[in-house]
């Protein structure tokens, strides 16, 4: 159902680097760069992220409450893409563990423009 989501950033450069290097194990890459916005993703037919300069060229700003939770298949591959994202300039919100027993297991961080990003696992 979800085509794909959006987040705003200041450096097209570094943000397309930085989310190419950190999900690159689940298979993305950047699929379409069309200058001020660039998808990435595994394949156009999957859900993918996309990272944009605004369009009204104002600084960008997370919004309070948004957040983009992304699920690599494993309690593991959370842990493995927390400490990524941190080695790649990302700040910690939460680090990796069980939040809800048996339930819900996730990790949170910041980008390096401060959106917050969720790696979780159910069950």
């Amino acid at each position: 159902m979800i085509g794909y989501v959006t987040v705003g950033v200041s450096n097209m450069d570094k943000a397309k680097a930085f989310y190419s290097e950190l999900l690159a194990d689940l298979g993305a890459k950047v699929l379409m760069d069309m200058g001020r916005i660039a998808f990435i993703g595994s394949t156009m037919d999957a859900p993918m992220l996309s990272v944009c300069i605004p369009y009204d060229e104002n600084d960008p700003s997370p919004g309070n409450g948004n957040m983009i939770a992304i699920n690599p298949g494993s309690k593991e591959k959370v842990d493995a893409l927390y400490l990524k994202a941190i080695a790649l300039g990302a700040s910690s919100e939460g680090e990796p563990g069980q939040r809800v027993p048996d339930v819900f297991y996730g990790a949170y961080i910041r980008d390096p423009d401060g959106n917050k990003i969720a790696f979780y696992e159910f069950g």
